[in-house]
């Protein structure tokens, strides 16, 4: 087994097994990893396991991952010893865990809290004032009818065995459906004078409890002899009901359901949850009338009945977290799809230099960014804003990836290319989602920039002297979307020595704070003025003033930015 150890943060010296196909480290909640700081990306990095090998990947982050203090582009493969740095916190790497802490560490997370099982349901009260106050019974037996019982001729160490079994078999069932038959199998084998049993559960939010399992001794008898009475009274008041002849108790004399039902003898105990709640009952039958249970059956039957509650509340438990792990698997599969969408590397062009950031609010997003390499030798940005967040704005994103490049190497201008996306964006039977969208063409030998708005925040742009504007154009037009025959403008800007653009979506000047205050396009602007000068750096540093703004509260919205600068 590999595994990590901390030699740098909050837990140094503790060991990070690498269970599974991926471990994912970040801010996020849902990581396997979890590195509670601000320099950290909400999904920082993965390591995955192929084959035996494992391999570290930087997913995007904003201040990379490092392997040997050397920045992991692309997924590397890890050898035995090797160092891991994300911001930090400092990993080393090791193939096989053989120190005692690691497998002290397996041991504690293996291991279950076994004393929970051991404790029985707490006595609700009795039906009737003159009964044993220990137990709820319905109607008290005479010992001594039983005193020829064929249950006696089974001995206590038998007992004993048994309850060990079903602890041992509840244990290693994790599924409710192969848990429910065990439980009535190792009830038989403890009560043999059972003829029938039963398990009724409730579904999510149905207080009605389903028959989820049965078995009766005899296998040529299918029948099943359940009183609704009965159960229903079980599951009001929580209390087990022994009966020695339930068709003949004047408690339930009138139920029809009773009617013409075999039942000599019967427990029923309710499934109640630590929280009270009632998840359902078992019920044993036995249709002989010399086998009655007795109120020490009762009594073993309700310890049984907690056991079982503990383990069936750890089966529900364990259907979530496979179907949340499922659902989450798919999640981080689409993030990476996503992520395959957007640009693997900056455009590479003399006298300019390039940067972008992105990050989604949720595990897929909206916003979308684009680097176009252009038959003349210019070069395509394309930056847009899908309304919503989450998978559905993630798959129309994917479908103007594909779109607005098509329209821009098929388009004889820029006007013409956004025209053309939003006739099918609108046409596309997506909805009434709109789409805002800026698109410009950086022509490196003209040092010109074409630009076209379709309902977008205005690109920021800032001259060698620190003077910051907004590019406010009148030509600007509606978000894609929205209007079908819309025809859209365009503008030509020089690009001037030392000039820098920034293209972004609202989810920078929009952040809020834990005080409801939003960043804003002011507080924008001022920090571009005074930002560093290198246009990486600068939206480096955005970042990171966002960041301390919102001081902790959650990301809200999706954050793409992208830059470009003529060098000085």
């Amino acid at each position: 087994m590999a595994y990590l150890k901390v030699l740098r943060g909050a837990d140094a010296g503790r060991h990070v097994s690498l269970k599974g196909d991926r471990t994912l480290f970040g801010r996020q909640p849902t990581c396997q990893v979890i590195l509670d700081d601000g320099s950290v990306s909400r999904q920082h990095a993965q390591i995955t396991e192929s084959h035996g090998q494992y391999y570290v990947e930087d997913l995007r982050s904003r201040n990379g991952t490092f392997v040997n203090d050397k920045p992991v582009a692309k997924p590397t493969q890890l050898a035995d010893g090797d160092i891991i740095r994300i911001c930090e916190f400092l990993y080393a790497f090791y193939e096989i865990g053989s120190s005692s802490d690691l497998q002290n560490e397996m041991k504690f997370e293996n291991s279950g809290d076994e004393s929970a099982a051991r404790e029985t349901l707490p006595n609700s009260g009795v039906m009737d004032d003159d009964l044993d106050e220990r137990s709820s019974i319905i109607s008290k037996l005479d010992a001594s009818s039983a005193s020829h019982h064929r249950r006696l001729n089974v001995k206590p160490e038998v007992k004993l065995r048994a309850l060990l079994e079903i602890g041992k078999n509840l244990r290693h069932a994790l599924k409710i459906d192969d848990l429910l038959p065990k439980i009535l199998d190792s009830l038989f084998q403890i009560f043999p004078q059972a003829d029938q049993g039963f398990v009724l559960l409730t579904v999510d939010d149905d207080p009605k409890p389903r028959l989820r399992a049965m078995k009766n001794r005899h296998q040529e008898d299918d029948s099943l002899s359940i009183s609704q009475t009965i159960i229903n009274r079980a599951m009001k008041t929580g209390e087990a009901i022994l009966s020695a002849d339930a068709s003949e108790d004047s408690r339930f004399m009138g139920s029809k359901s009773l009617a013409g039902l075999r039942i000599r003898s019967m427990m029923c105990v309710p499934l109640v949850a630590q929280n009270g709640d009632r998840l359902g009952v078992i019920q044993i039958t036995t249709y002989d009338l010399r086998s009655k249970f007795n109120e020490d059956d009762l009594d073993l039957l309700v310890s049984i009945a907690s056991q079982c509650t503990i383990v069936i509340e750890n089966a529900h438990l364990h259907a979530e977290t496979m179907k949340q792990r499922d659902l989450q698997r798919e999640l981080e599969f689409a993030m990476q799809v996503q992520l395959g969408f957007l640009p693997n590397k900056k455009p590479q062009q003399q006298d300019y230099e390039f940067a972008n950031y992105y990050e989604a609010a949720q595990h897929v997003g909206g916003d979308y960014y684009d680097y176009v390499g252009m038959p003349n030798g210019s070069i395509a940005i394309t930056v847009a804003d899908v309304a919503g967040k989450g998978v559905p704005a993630a798959l129309l994103m994917a479908r103007l990836y594909s779109a607005a490049r098509y329209h821009l190497l098929t388009k004889p201008t820029l006007a013409q290319a956004m025209t053309g996306l939003n006739a099918e964006i609108t046409t596309s039977g997506l909805g009434h989602r709109f789409i805002t969208c800026a698109m410009l063409i950086l022509d490196p030998q003209k040092h010109e920039v074409t630009y076209v708005n379709a309902g977008h925040l205005p690109p920021l742009r800032r001259d060698l002297d620190g003077k910051a504007e907004y590019i406010d154009i009148e030509e600007a037009g509606l978000p894609l979307g929205i209007i079908h025959d819309q025809e859209f403008q365009q503008v030509v800007l020089p690009m001037q020595a030392g000039d820098t653009w920034l293209l972004y979506t609202d989810g920078f000047t929009e952040a809020m704070n834990p005080a409801k205050q939003i960043y804003g396009t002011a507080r924008f602007k001022d920090f571009v003025k005074s930002g560093p000068l290198e246009v990486d750096e600068l939206i480096k540093g955005i970042v990171d003033d966002v960041s301390k703004f919102v001081t902790g509260r959650a990301q809200s919205d999706d954050l793409c930015i992208v830059g470009f600068q003529r060098n000085p």
